[in-house]
């Protein structure tokens, strides 16, 4: 799967995954089958990497959806939805969650009116995220540029005023991420 993180090249038709879809090499075109731990750590990795997280802060949140009551993956990835680089982006104020985080890390947003300068700010349901009156053109930019999907039901944006709503708690029906957390769990079960 494409994870694009060789940035623009992935797009292009020089993507090695498009061109080749085999390891390099005179063995690369031979069959190998994964082994089912390799399948659970393909899937973790594709994850931390789509949400952009160190190690440290990917076990981390899935210590914290492990301790609480519910399904343990589908808690995972709303703890994953719920950080502040990713709402970001799932507003649309943002062309990709790298540079979410960096905007966020450079205090260029404010919840409820206070500025954040920390990506794995966790939101909750009622919090007004907002472009701070200097950064606001940055996000018009990336709004110009991108045509990005509407945002999910349980956030609510507005593209004139800069500013974000959290309606809700993300259900796993609303997180469209190709990942599987089930293999996650049991990965980390092991």
């Amino acid at each position: 799967m494409k994870l694009y993180l060789k940035g623009i090249r992935c797009s292009s038709a020089k993507c090695a995954i498009e061109r080749r879809n085999f390891r390099p090499g005179v063995h690369g075109q031979s069959r190998q089958k994964l082994s089912e731990y390799a399948i659970r750590l393909k899937e973790k990795q594709k994850a931390r990497w789509t949400y952009g997280l160190l190690e440290k802060q990917f076990r981390r949140n899935f210590s914290d959806a492990a301790r609480s009551k519910g399904n343990t993956g589908a808690k995972f990835l709303e703890l994953l939805e719920r950080r502040l680089d990713n709402v970001v982006y799932r507003l649309g104020f943002a062309t990709s969650r790298a540079q979410a985080r960096q905007w966020v890390n450079h205090g260029h947003f404010a919840v409820n009116g206070k500025r954040v300068s920390i990506p794995s700010y966790r939101v909750r349901p009622g919090e007004v995220i907002t472009a701070l009156e200097g950064s606001r053109k940055f996000v018009k930019d990336a709004l110009e540029i991108a045509s990005m999907p509407q945002p999910p039901k349980w956030l609510e944006g507005d593209r004139e005023t800069l500013t974000g709503t959290i309606k809700g708690l993300p259900e796993r029906e609303d997180i469209d991420t190709p990942v599987q957390e089930l293999l996650i769990v049991e990965f980390y079960s092991r």
